[in-house]
């Protein structure tokens, strides 16, 4: 039986409507999968006819509607949204509150086992923070809310690197004091179970360093040999398949040479950097950490080109390639 995928629309005044219809409109993306969306009807539909792109859209009222079909585009709708007073391009918190109940919808289907797998559109962070969801900056800590679950990470991925990251939303001070030997071990453990569940293989992962030269046995900095150096000898001695600290301007290279499985990066930018320059196109995010298969597309909202048909929608369609194959346990 095919998995079932929801699709969240993301802001209404972003991409996502554009590139949800420009991706779903392709009929390969049912040959493994039934997607289906959780959105507004009405803002598909526009998008629709500004890309010129042909696919009846279906609403539907609840998930027992939701059947196999690649010739329609179904969208469930959970909760009303005025599209007529939609400014495509500009914060709005009735966009950011909208854009939460999409993925809320989602994560509760999920939870229950009415659908396999998530793949998300952007969310807008100052849209969602306006709407008052004070505590949730992104997805990723909606995600813990909802699921309860109490260590999540992010990997960020196309096919040829694979990064994952101690942590994502946290200043650069913040991000430096946060490495720490207990929390990278944990991290390090996280990153190849999931590895392992949506691989099927055992895998290889190369911690990059925190400072220029990897600290220079402390001339550059002391968290190489404090905190990182330690961490991958427990989590060694724990069995996994861990290498590093290597130096960070030369680690992800090494890994897209096929060098290393996945690569840690210790904070936001740096991991994100490195798969942006590497493949800003096709690289998709993944949530490890709760109980199913989250991706999501790597880039934003992108306001500036919102509603003028201009969104690259190739990254959509990577994210919903590897969220069958994590399934599947077939990712490569």
């Amino acid at each position: 039986m095919k998995p079932l995928l929801a699709v969240t629309m993301g802001d209404p005044a972003g991409v996502g409507a554009e590139v949800v219809v420009k991706t779903l409109s392709r009929p390969n993306v049912y040959v493994n999968a039934q997607p289906f969306v959780i959105g507004d009807a009405v803002c598909l539909q526009q998008a629709m006819k500004q890309t010129g792109v042909e696919i009846e859209i279906s609403p539907r009222t609840s998930m027992s509607e939701i059947t196999a079909q690649s010739d329609v585009l179904q969208v469930l709708q959970p909760v009303e949204f005025d599209s007529d007073r939609l400014v495509m391009g500009e914060i709005d918190p009735e966009n950011g509150r909208a854009a939460v109940q999409f993925f809320e919808t989602a994560i509760e289907q999920a939870m229950t086992g009415e659908i396999q797998g998530i793949v998300t559109c952007p969310i807008n962070k100052e849209a969602v923070q306006a709407a008052g969801y004070h505590g949730d900056i992104g997805h990723q800590e909606i995600l813990a809310r909802m699921t309860g679950s109490t260590l999540t990470a992010t990997m960020l991925m196309t096919k040829s690197l694979k990064v994952a990251h101690l942590s994502t939303h946290k200043s650069l001070a913040d991000a430096v004091r946060y490495v720490k030997t207990p929390i990278l071990v944990e991290k390090l453990r996280l990153t190849a179970d999931h590895l392992r569940r949506w691989t099927g293989t055992e895998p290889r992962i190369a911690v990059a360093a925190l400072n220029p030269h990897g600290g220079e046995h402390g001339m550059l900095g002391n968290e190489e040999q404090d905190e990182i150096q330690p961490a991958v000898e427990k989590a060694c001695e724990l069995g996994l398949d861990v290498v590093g600290p290597y130096s960070a301007d030369s680690v992800f290279y090494r890994a897209v040479a096929g060098e290393f499985d996945a690569v840690m990066a210790l904070y936001h930018d740096q991991g994100h950097i490195a798969i942006k320059m590497h493949n800003f196109a096709d690289s998709i995010t993944a949530t490890m950490g709760i109980p199913f298969v989250r991706t999501s597309v790597d880039h934003g909202t992108a306001f500036d080109i919102a509603g003028k048909n201009l969104a690259n929608a190739e990254g959509l369609a990577q994210a919903l390639d590897a969220a069958i194959m994590m399934i599947n346990g077939t990712l490569v």
